[in-house]
């Protein structure tokens, strides 16, 4: 992580709530929220990661976050995971839908059950958070809404058409929550990450051939981190993007 973080007064404070938050760029989001003194509960269904992320950052930040385990496939739980989140550190300002899953499959043996499930995993979260939390932001007087995007639908990548179908679909959602929204100053943005060196991404796909070929498709020929997803997550989620609304932001280093 930088030593020389932006620092955002407005985020001193507020209560986010960030979905898949133990682990890849979650986990860097929570961290680096704490940093900034927000209160922070994030979900996962990784619940020894999600723990062990707690008790690390309670020695080092004064705001600890709390962690839920939680399978973002049950809209159930995950509204209760809201308002167990907003009873415990007041209303949520910030909502971060990160939780996603990536995992490849095949066009060929694509069934209706899988294809339901990519979609309750990567897409209708993102609905169904938002209606949640969305009377407490306008408790509030507004608030700050982050659908973490994708860019393989724009690279038309292939391996996971469920997958880049649905994360297409978040930045329509997007906009329309927005439009939706917007009377109660609360502001809905896509955050489009490029190809992120997460853990995962190292354990399950890294491929040093293809990385090479990405870098040299990317205007900027170096490789991202997590780190540089959350420095605009930082910023959607401040006072200082007050004005931004309905908008995709890409973070891929001009690979599209």
């Amino acid at each position: 992580m930088s030593k020389q973080n932006a620092v955002y007064p407005s985020l001193a404070g507020k209560s986010v709530f960030i979905t898949g938050g133990a682990a890849g760029i979650g986990e860097v989001m929570v961290e680096r929220f704490c940093q900034q003194q927000a209160k922070v509960t994030f979900i996962d269904t990784a619940v020894e990661k999600g723990l062990k992320l707690c008790e690390k950052l309670k020695k080092q930040y004064s705001c600890a976050p709390h962690f839920i385990e939680c399978d973002i496939r049950n809209v159930e739980a995950l509204q209760n995971s809201i308002a167990d989140a907003g009873q415990r550190q007041g209303d949520i300002g910030v909502l971060i839908n990160n939780a996603a899953d990536d995992t490849r499959h095949s066009f060929e043996d694509m069934s209706s059950d899988y294809w339901d499930d990519r979609f309750a995993v990567n897409l209708k979260p993102c609905f169904f958070s938002t209606q949640a939390i969305v009377p407490q932001m306008i408790r509030l007087g507004g608030g700050s809404i982050i659908n973490l995007g994708s860019v393989s639908w724009r690279k038309k990548q292939t391996c996971m058409p469920a997958y880049t179908t649905a994360k297409a679909a978040i930045e329509g959602l997007s906009r329309t929550l927005a439009a939706e929204n917007g009377k109660h100053n609360i502001r809905v943005n896509t955050l489009i990450p490029g190809w992120v060196m997460t853990e995962r991404q190292m354990t399950h796909w890294l491929d040093p051939e293809i990385v090479k070929e990405v870098q040299q498709e990317q205007c900027i020929h170096a490789t991202l981190y997590p780190d540089d997803i959350v420095n605009a997550a930082l910023f959607l989620a401040s006072d200082d993007s007050k004005m931004m609304t309905a908008q995709s932001i890409v973070v891929d280093a001009g690979w599209t």
